[in-house]
């Protein structure tokens, strides 16, 4: 299987697109700015504690308070909280915590009253990012993810991921672990971790133990609360972080800072891997891949297959519920039964590759065709949990009800991506006016005169839709793109972009920075 990464950047920030044999299967968006995201690090101020809850919320600089329930405390809180108060009162002098006593693990059954009070300051890690009206979900049990390992303060364990079968492998990587690791921190080995030498996981725990002491300089600090004492890496860097594998075939960007930034980080975590970042600078990444074109296909309410079979998706506060149709479905196929198994499957694929794209979380309810046949409805829950098998979001799945109904429950850490499908006029904003689109060109070349008579610049980069650029290179001889270059003496450069809409179009100058008009 081809995988390749494809990073837009845009002027709201950065674009992530993974690809498998050019389908789209993830999408992430980077925003500029961007706080709150899982993993980030904050010290808080405990603004209420709600014994009836067993749960605090605590102000993080978020326009809602943060969610802090017991269960997320953590084993070592009691460490945690020491050892955080120590640094911001300086009285510890090392972020090491070789000579640090820890203090006995808090009771599993206990009352958030016991740990937590108002006005408190307390140090917490985003665990979900704000979603709808909700703030964020925090804990204070921090972990520190790395391309092989997870770093865990206050933890003695070493954990494996359970995907490592081999037992001589475990073996190896958790004696490996216990000899490298430093005291009163814990391991969790990734699954990228199997027959990882030596060098390369000591090097990885080694860039976490750097983070912690990033972290101890920051608190040391002792700003009021709240404020963010250490971010997760960028989205990009950490997508690189949990994805790479060797059949990854190419990583395409459009930005010369990122492209640098993704080479010194594969570097770092895989050297031979440098070369697959390919930079094409100035291009719209998402329209050269035909991104955006899978975007309007697979996020709209309708989702169409290739085989005429549809799908209907609609989200609701409490859950989301997905309806299956056979449409003009074309199988060949003359019993009824069979139909139905076989729009079931090719449905079940699309719906596992729909739930990691939207990244939908919570409660997923999935209306299939009825079948008759007990055997059937076996090989559709099979179908569908092998389809869902690389998904590396916590999910459970139950055999189809007596209804055809499938039930899904899925970790959600972050809000729903939600891109809108439909798109206003572009011709009258949504007014129900609607201008001339003859007068369009006549737009586009008082813009060109603008530019060349008043500006003085003669080389620039047109944008526009696709079927408004077919227009203006219509002609071999004569097109009206070939007509404003001799008449103005301008070096222009026409380029079509389909994630624009009909009548809209852009100007960029030489340096390919947008030009104001």
């Amino acid at each position: 299987m081809n995988v390749e990464l494809v990073i837009n950047s845009t002027k709201e920030g950065t674009e992530i697109a993974l690809l498998h044999d050019r389908t789209l299967v993830e999408l992430h968006k980077e925003h500029v700015n961007q706080e709150y995201a899982v993993g980030d690090l904050y010290v808080g101020k405990v603004r209420k504690v709600l014994p009836s809850l067993n749960a605090a919320f605590v102000d993080v600089g978020y326009e809602r308070d943060a969610f802090l329930h017991y269960l997320d405390l953590g084993p070592q809180f009691a460490s945690m909280k020491l050892y955080a108060r120590r640094v911001m009162t300086g009285k510890q002098q090392s972020s090491s915590l070789a000579d640090f006593r820890k203090l006995p693990d808090i009771d599993k059954g206990g009352k958030i009253k016991d740990q937590l009070s108002s006005s408190q300051q307390v140090l917490v890690q985003v665990a979900k990012e704000p979603i709808s009206a909700k703030g964020p979900r925090l804990t204070t049990e921090v972990t520190l993810p790395g391309r092989f390992i997870v770093l865990v303060p206050f933890s003695t364990k070493i954990s494996l991921s359970q995907r490592i079968q081999n037992e001589e492998e475990r073996t190896r990587l958790r004696r490996l672990m216990q000899s490298i690791k430093p005291p009163n921190f814990g391991v969790i080995v990734r699954t990228v971790a199997e027959n990882k030498g030596a060098a390369e996981l000591h090097a990885d725990l080694s860039e976490q133990v750097k983070r912690w002491e990033q972290l101890y300089d920051n608190l040391k600090k002792n700003k009021k609360p709240p404020h963010r004492v250490l971010g997760e890496i960028g989205k990009t860097n950490a997508l690189l972080r949990d994805i790479l594998t060797p059949n990854f075939s190419a990583i395409h960007v459009n930005d010369e800072g990122i492209a640098n930034e993704v080479k010194d980080f594969l570097r770092s975590i895989a050297p031979d891997k440098e070369g697959v970042v390919k930079l094409s600078k100035g291009k719209d990444l998402f329209d050269t891949f035909h991104i955006h074109k899978q975007i309007k296909a697979t996020f709209g309410k309708q989702v169409n297959l290739k085989s005429g079979a549809y799908l209907i998706i609609e989200h609701t506060e409490a859950m989301h519920v997905i309806d299956v149709n056979s449409g003009g479905r074309k199988g060949g196929v003359k019993n009824q039964e069979e139909n139905a198994l076989q729009t079931n499957l090719e449905c079940a694929r699309e719906i596992a590759r729909i739930l990691r794209l939207r990244d939908m979380g919570g409660i997923i309810c999935i209306d299939f065709i009825d079948m008759g046949d007990r055997a059937n409805q076996k090989k559709l829950f099979e179908e569908l949990k092998k389809a869902m098998s690389t998904d590396k979001a916590k999910h459970n799945i139950l055999p189809p009800s007596r209804f055809g109904v499938v039930e899904i429950t899925r970790q959600r850490v972050r809000e729903v991506t939600d891109i809108t499908t439909a798109e206003k006029c572009p011709s009258c904003g949504g007014k129900g006016v609607v201008e001339a689109p003859i007068l369009f060109t006549d737009t586009i070349e008082n813009n060109l005169r603008y530019l060349r008579e008043d500006k003085k610049m003669t080389n620039v980069r047109l944008v526009v839709h696709p079927m408004v650029e077919a227009y203006l290179t219509k002609g071999l001889w004569n097109s009206t793109i070939k007509k404003w270059r001799k008449q103005y003496k301008m070096k222009i450069a026409l380029e079509a972009n389909s994630s624009l809409q009909f009548l809209e179009h852009h100007f960029y100058d030489s340096k390919d920075e947008e030009i104001t008009l």
